[in-house]
């Protein structure tokens, strides 16, 4: 099974073919779309990362290992969650694994539903991820249509402060600062203030706490 239009994908990782199928097969049994993988590098020169899924990664293989492929994907900041399974893995690097971000690290032999269970969870973090990045980059778009005078304006509303206090700060009159107002809050898309902090935050305005 292939993965359609943006279907999550679960990515197999595994030097050892039965492994490979065999968790393919439990993956696909369940109606998830599996891509399989000999080798880190045959990942890397395969696969496009960034698609939305999550990776099911041995800890240790020939070359480039688990560990290394993760240390990739995170100096790339790509948001993919990883879980890895291995035969002999030990406490030292299930922990560093788990510090930089693997979503589980599951031993061999390992029970089926065990490893749905965690396939489950990690997709759900794939697709919640790229639905907080579509949201961010839709408020990045969006604040960079403003004039670099809205643009202040919103730095200063999304702060508490008040209109009459906006225009004594920036030497203008409060009924100017109405209209700028209500033009930024139709580009932002934002129809409250709660709503305009929320889209500055994702476009990374910094909000301040208002004194």
């Amino acid at each position: 099974m292939t993965a359609t239009a943006g279907q999550p994908t679960v990515f197999v990782v595994d030097d050892d073919a039965g492994v490979r199928q065999m968790i393919s097969r439990m993956a696909r049994s369940v109606g998830l779309a599996v891509e399989a993988y000999s080798s880190v590098q045959e990942f890397l020169d395969l696969c496009d990362p960034a698609r939305v899924g999550c990776l099911v990664l041995d800890v240790r293989m020939p070359g480039l290992s688990g560990l290394d492929l993760q240390d990739r994907l995170l100096s790339a900041q790509v948001p993919l969650p990883i879980i890895f399974i291995t035969g002999h893995g030990d406490i030292a690097m299930g922990v560093r694994a788990m510090k930089r971000g693997a979503v589980d690290f599951i031993e061999k032999p390992f029970h089926d539903q065990m490893l749905l269970d965690a396939i489950h969870g990690a997709l759900a973090k794939a697709v919640a991820w790229r639905r907080e990045a579509d949201e961010r980059a839709v408020a990045r778009a969006r604040l960079a249509t403003l004039t670099r005078r809205e643009q202040q304006v919103l730095a200063l509303v999304v702060a508490g402060k008040l209109n009459k206090q906006i225009a004594v700060e920036l030497g203008t009159t409060e009924q100017t600062i109405k209209l700028h107002r209500g033009r930024l809050m139709k580009k932002m898309g934002a129809e409250s203030v709660p709503a305009l902090v929320v889209l500055a935050q994702r476009a990374g305005v910094i909000v301040q706490t208002p004194e």
